[in-house]
């Protein structure tokens, strides 16, 4: 087991070890203070496997327990998903001393902390992540958001949670394809800033699991304790979102996020070797480690319908964007260039 506490605007432990669920209850109540009404919020796929040992453990600490069961899928992460939520919360009456449990994915996570965020003004939260990608990523650092039309998690709150409880026991169900969702934000971490966490990552994932969520998790908390709200350094943290993001909302969520990342990773570093900023053995290693994940590093969407979709990216300011560009593995860098120079540069990027 290891403990990591991130020191934001509120401090919070997050518990990284296997077969952690069953006392859920316990570590609640510790990191609470006293027990409470707490809702579960929690998917379809997700209810099945976890939903009775948390909800036995949470009531067998002293607390009194709701469920709210969402359908899974990005679909979930919308305007009404989440007023549904906060009417449901509010009609059991929750306080502003309950809190909300998000057991599940990225998208039971994001969901469930926006809606703590703005439920009577903000109410506590704990995150209990259930795949690899919101273990070393999402339910860290506090951005909590749903989906609009317009493009993703553009509607959001910053909300740190209470405590992230990460049983990767519950790795151990998910398929390949969602597994390898994951390791995608696994990669980003080495390329961003960690070069020998990259070459660690060569010898598998899957095998040294929680030495791998520990680090991912420690470099995030790293980075959130310097730059909570986005500001700065935190925004390293997009590597391959941009283009990732326009790549999901392509292909009307037929391509993962984790799958979308790992090609604009890979479209982005592209880009830098044909620029002269990274050399080419560079990308040479991303694409080998990005392979050996069984993700993908190619996508058939042009740079004009990329581009045209990317420009509603949250990172945009005005007429110009921020990109994380790598210059090296474990070298990434902000890259401010003009809205209209982005179609070029993803056009640069594709494999052509």
């Amino acid at each position: 087991m290891k403990k990591i506490k991130v020191n934001a605007s509120s401090s919070y432990e997050i518990i990284i070890g296997e077969d952690l669920l069953p006392s859920a209850g316990e570590y609640c109540l510790r990191a609470l203070g006293k027990t409470c009404k707490a809702c579960i919020l929690t998917d379809d796929n997700v209810a099945p496997l976890y939903l009775d040992t948390v909800r036995s453990s949470l009531v067998g600490a002293g607390f009194d327990t709701v469920e709210y069961i969402i359908p899974h899928g990005e679909g979930s992460k919308s305007t009404a998903s989440l007023i549904e939520l906060v009417e449901f919360m509010a009609e059991n009456r929750l306080t502003r001393t309950d809190v909300l449990v998000a057991l599940g994915g990225g998208v039971v996570g994001d969901l469930g902390g926006f809606a703590s965020a703005v439920y009577l003004r903000g109410i506590r939260f704990v995150q209990m992540p259930t795949t690899l990608l919101a273990a070393v990523d999402s339910s860290v650092g506090g951005k909590t958001a749903v989906d609009l039309r317009a493009g993703k998690n553009l509607m959001g709150a910053f909300l740190q949670p209470s405590l992230v409880l990460c049983d990767y026991k519950t790795l151990d169900t998910l398929s390949p394809e969602i597994f390898a969702d994951g390791c995608a934000e696994v990669i980003k971490y080495g390329v961003i800033n960690d070069r020998e966490f990259f070459d660690s990552l060569k010898k598998g994932i899957k095998i040294q699991i929680e030495d791998v969520i520990a680090a991912c998790v420690q470099n995030k908390a790293n980075i959130v304790e310097n730059d909570e709200f986005d500001k700065g350094q935190r925004q390293l943290l997009n590597l391959g979102h941009t283009v990732g993001h326009a790549i999901e909302a392509c292909s009307d969520l037929r391509i993962s996020h984790g799958s979308a990342v790992a090609i604009g990773m890979v479209i982005v570093m592209r880009a830098a070797v044909r620029m002269g900023i990274c050399a080419e053995v560079e990308l040479d290693e991303l694409l080998s480690v990005i392979k050996s994940a069984e993700l993908p590093t190619e996508c058939d969407f042009g740079a004009e319908e990329l581009a045209a979709v990317a420009t509603s990216d949250k990172k945009r300011a005005g007429d110009s964007i921020s990109l994380v560009v790598p210059y090296a593995i474990g070298d990434s860098r902000l890259y401010k260039i003009p809205v209209s120079e982005l179609r070029g540069f993803i056009e640069k990027g594709l494999c052509r």
